[in-house]
């Protein structure tokens, strides 16, 4: 059966993580991978069960490399999963969803001063732990293009503030 890891990358997102983190119960480990954060996001992130690497470079290689699960589902500490999406996270995970295909995208739901916006083009989140295409800390599609990805059920909340 397929495990899911969730990696997030910090700093100074004492505000935001723990809504982050409350919403990745298919996630069978959590990454976080800290950018010096000198609030308590640390200790947030402890508190939540997360295995903790501080970094100051852009290597990330070696720190997903250590992960035990199959699948790494990439968020920012301003976005949470929904429950649509939890839904379709232990589906894969249960076998329900055969992975066929490599990379799986999401929508996303963004907040904005107006109200909610969903956003049009699904975004890459969840990719095998080998991934080695990344746009800074979130994947982004193979450069060959001939990758396919099958966009999930359910959207991902991307929040504004905190």
């Amino acid at each position: 059966m397929p495990t899911i890891a969730g990696v997030l990358h910090t700093l100074n997102d004492e505000l935001r993580l723990g809504r982050a983190l409350e919403t990745l119960w298919a996630c069978s480990e959590i990454l976080i991978i800290d950018h010096g954060s000198t609030d308590s996001t640390l200790r947030i992130a402890h508190e939540y069960g997360a295995r903790v690497v501080v970094r100051d470079d852009g290597d990330l290689c070696g720190d997903l490399n250590s992960l035990k699960a199959d699948w790494l589902l990439c968020l920012t500490p301003r976005e949470s999963v929904t429950e649509a999406l939890d839904g379709s996270l232990y589906e894969l995970c249960a076998g329900v969803t055969v992975p066929t295909v490599p990379t799986f995208g999401v929508l996303v739901r963004e907040e904005t001063g107006e109200g909610w916006v969903d956003l049009r083009d699904p975004e890459l989140r969840l990719v095998p732990k080998d991934w080695r295409h990344w746009n800074g800390y979130l994947p982004t599609s193979a450069p060959d293009r001939r990758t396919k990805t099958i966009t999930l059920e359910g959207p991902l909340l991307r929040f504004s503030f905190p």
